[in-house]
């Protein structure tokens, strides 16, 4: 029997709520402790280098997400995919997710370091990035494209784990990450001993290191613990990739990948709309928005607990579990996501405080704006905990399509009509509007679309023994 380190419980097994709240708390913790990362870079980059280095930053920092948004849907179906393989208990069909999954992602992660790496100069000129800022923009934006490939790979290994039902290692993983990428970040921007200082490419150096260093270490774990999705020197003929998972990767995960795209682009027409105000809105709106972050991130991590658990369960044809595991997570976003609200309205001067001087007329504002808007993230939560379970099956477009009908024909439509009459309120009242709205539309589809009929893959896959391994068959904690 292998270690208990290396033992895997089924989500198809067990109580539901508390294997769901236990799967989902690391994957908040995973998301939490890269937003810390994120904003602990600024600060060293915005206090140290000045407003130039952290405009550069900003617009490098666009460029990154876009990539990093575009594989999201790829890691996501991937999730998907192990897990139904791994509920359906047919090994071979995972391993042949996991063969395929490496070799795209190894290739499609150097094509993007190469061609990102020549031509980071024309990107950041398209982008419109200050003249002042491009000095520090291109190093920081090179140095991010040969972390690409680790950053890629990394992403990929740790969603293939969440579909094997494992967020606990992830989460040790991405801390070690972090850590690393906070410590080194001031050596490396400011030079300490031999080493010179970089500016804006150390922070992107601190992170090139942290995610390789974390990379290596994760897979030398994975193997030392004979992790059973690990691939044996008999196995690596799965590293070829199979055309029937591909084009499952790529068609089922291209629509989730769009999904990001079609939030981050309305947030950005939002961000538009809220510019013709002038300085203290924009600053309300900045500050509001950055508890907002904090507010969707059990709903964003519930929703990806959701889609994994709902995937082993879907593969184990348990339909009866399948529906009570989205209304365990619609129960847990009201409480996690609606603690979060309370706590805002409870403390929103003090909250907004922490971005904003308290004597300002934009806090005034963002108390306002908070009041109309916040609440309304608990739609949002229902949301994406509906979506989590429907995109489980292959059902990956009509959660893209309500998205879209969301945030670009209902919310920016509605705010611009009564702009005239309403000022910036229309805005703020455009947040719970499109949120009920993408609410009413999942809850709809979920009852009577056919997404349980929905299927991740066009064809079956050519199957081998189908072993399960003890550590996953037994449901061991």
């Amino acid at each position: 029997m292998s270690s208990p380190a290396a033992r895997q419980p089924l989500l198809t097994e067990g109580p539901i709520a508390r294997t769901l709240l236990m799967f989902a708390l690391p994957i908040l913790g995973s998301t939490a402790l890269q937003s810390l990362n994120a904003s602990v870079n600024v600060v060293w980059i915005g206090h140290y280098l000045g407003e130039s280095a952290l405009s550069a930053i900003s617009n490098a920092s666009i460029i990154v997400f876009l990539l990093l948004t575009a594989v999201f849907g790829v890691s996501m179906a991937s999730t998907i995919l192990v897990g139904q393989s791994l509920g359906a208990r047919n090994m071979v069909e995972a391993k042949r997710v996991v063969g395929t999954g490496v070799s795209f992602f190894v290739a499609l992660s150097m094509l993007v370091a190469l061609l990102g790496y020549f031509n980071t100069s024309w990107m950041l000129r398209q982008l419109g990035t200050p003249v002042d800022a491009l000095p520090f923009a291109v190093p920081y934006l090179r140095t991010i494209f040969i972390a690409m490939p680790a950053m890629y790979f990394y992403n990929f290994v740790m969603m293939t784990l969440r579909g094997a039902g494992d967020a606990r290692t992830p989460l040790m993983f991405m801390a070690m990450s972090v850590v690393l990428d906070i410590a080194l970040n001031p050596l490396f921007i400011f030079g300490v001993g031999p080493i010179p200082a970089m500016g804006t490419a150390g922070s992107a150096t601190a992170t090139l290191i942290s995610q390789s260093v974390a990379l290596v270490a994760l897979l030398t774990t994975l193997y030392a613990r004979k992790h059973f999705l690990c691939l044996t020197r008999e196995e690596l003929i799965y590293l070829k990739p199979d055309m029937t998972i591909l084009r499952a990767l790529v068609f089922k995960g291209l629509p989730m990948g769009l999904q990001m795209m079609v939030i981050s682009t309305s947030g950005m027409l939002m961000m538009r709309l809220v510019n013709g105000y002038g300085s203290q809105t924009v600053a309300a709106y900045g500050a509001a928005t950055q508890l907002w972050t904090y507010v969707q991130m059990p709903a964003m991590a519930i929703g990806a607990a959701v889609s994994s658990m709902a995937a082993q369960n879907v593969g184990a044809r348990l339909w009866d579990r399948v529906d009570r595991i989205a209304k365990v997570g619609v129960a847990y976003n009201f409480l996690l996501s609606g603690s979060l609200i309370a706590l805002i309205y409870l403390f929103n001067r003090g909250a907004l405080n922490l971005f904003l001087p308290g004597d300002g007329e934009a806090l005034a504002l963002a108390q306002h704006l908070n009041m109309i808007a916040v609440w309304s993230f608990m739609f949002f939560g229902v949301t994406f905990v509906l979506f989590g379970v429907v995109r489980s099956t292959g059902a990956v477009w009509p959660p893209l399509i309500i998205l879209t009908i969301s945030m670009w024909l209902i919310r920016p439509p509605f705010a611009l009509s009564l702009m005239p009459s309403m000022g910036s309120d229309a805005i703020w009242w455009s947040f719970p509007l499109g949120s009920l709205a993408a609410m009413l539309m999942a809850m709809s589809y979920y009852r009577w679309g056919g997404w349980r009929k929905a299927r991740m893959l066009a064809a079956p896959v050519a199957k081998g023994p189908e072993k399960l391994p003890m550590e996953v068959a037994e449901a061991v904690e």
